[in-house]
C-alpha cells in the first residue's frame, strides 16, 4: 500500500513543477550554449563540411543534454517533494532468500 505523496497538495505540486520548469529553462540555455560552442570548434578544426554533419551534431548534443536534463530533473522532483519516501518498498520475501 503506498502512502499519501505530498505531490496530491496542488501547493506543493505547483511549487515542485515551477522548481523543474526553472531548471529547465536553465538547461536549455546551457544546451544551446554548449551546441553553439561545438559547433563554433568544429567549424575552427574541421573547416567547412556537409551542413547535414552539422545539423547531426546540433541535434545530437541537444537531445542528448535535454533528455538527460528533462530525466534528471524528474528524479530531483521526486526525490525534493518527498514522493520517493510515500512508496512502500516492502516485498514478500522469497524462498530463496530465507536459505
Amino acid at each position: 500500500m503506498t502512502g499519501k505523496s505530498p505531490l496530491d497538495d496542488p501547493e506543493m505540486a505547483a511549487h515542485a513543477w515551477a522548481r523543474y520548469r526553472r531548471l529547465m529553462r536553465f538547461m536549455f540555455s546551457v544546451t544551446v550554449g554548449v551546441v553553439v560552442i561545438a559547433l563554433a570548434l568544429l567549424y575552427k578544426f574541421q573547416g567547412a563540411v556537409s551542413i547535414h554533419f552539422y545539423i547531426a551534431v546540433a541535434l545530437g548534443i541537444g537531445f542528448s543534454m535535454l533528455l538527460t536534463s528533462a530525466l534528471m530533473g524528474l528524479v530531483f522532483l521526486s526525490n525534493g517533494t518527498g514522493h520517493d519516501a510515500s512508496v512502500d518498498n516492502n516485498l514478500p520475501r522469497s524462498e530463496e532468500d530465507l536459505d
